[in-house]
């Protein structure tokens, strides 16, 4: 084995490029997955409409009021009349969801994710 003395691993420059690496993704994912959660949490308010037979909301306004107690009650910082469309057609609501979400990451290099979905929520 003459080249087993050659093979000594990492050196500490490479450990120190590999941690710093480490480091600036778990921190953009640590900046990112709550606007994550937040979209899911509001995919789940506007398909529980459907769903539940619990909540009878008749009119748009009655969806918005809906969907802004759902946003105070999972602390999401987001006004509906900016992120919801909505409009009733047929008795089915055509609700449309589109907003972006910026997070500072270093000085001015900002973090976004942007979220635009559409719901055919239909009424019993």
């Amino acid at each position: 084995m003459t080249f087993a003395h050659k093979q000594k691993g990492m050196s500490m420059l490479s450990w120190m490029v590999v941690l710093v690496l480490v480091a600036f993704f778990a921190s953009a994912g640590f900046k990112l997955i709550p606007h994550y959660m937040d979209n899911r949490a509001l995919d789940r308010m506007i398909t529980a409409v459907e769903s539940d037979p619990t909540t009878k909301i008749r009119s748009v306004p009655e969806f918005y009021t809906y969907l802004f107690k759902g946003i105070q009650v999972n602390a999401i910082d987001l006004k509906p009349e900016e992120v919801f469309d909505i409009k009733l057609e047929n008795n089915v609501y055509l609700v449309k969801l589109k907003y972006e979400q910026r997070e500072p990451l270093i000085k001015n290099i900002d973090l976004v994710v942007s979220f635009d979905k559409e719901y055919r929520v239909r009424m019993q």
